[in-house]
């Protein structure tokens, strides 16, 4: 078993992820009990139970924290886009203004 965002998964499954994901949501939306819901999938019931908890526990936590390099580039290439987009518009003001006067 090994930590990852702060939450503890096996290493190797035998079922995909996106058969987990599906199982829980089933589990979350169903009236239905656990054990029936886990026969019917032909999951041990346990199995299910803990990815039920670890995907609550996972919810509870919120979202992971941000690497602050990935923040830091994210803000860098904001400023980078609107100094484009300043750019632009004056660029198509200038190209507006000289249709105007070529047209004189």
């Amino acid at each position: 078993m090994v930590w990852r965002e702060d939450v503890l998964v096996s290493r190797r499954s035998k079922y995909p992820e996106q058969f987990r994901r599906d199982a829980i949501e089933l589990v979350n939306s169903s009236d239905r009990p656990l054990r029936q819901i886990a026969r019917e999938l032909g999951v041990n019931h346990e199995t299910l139970r803990s990815w039920v908890n670890v995907a609550k526990q996972a919810a509870e936590a919120g979202p992971p924290l941000e690497d602050p390099a990935v923040t830091d580039e994210v803000t860098r290439l904001r400023k980078q886009v609107a100094e484009l987009q300043k750019e632009k518009e004056i660029l198509r003001k200038a190209a507006a203004y000289f249709a105007r006067e070529m047209d004189r």
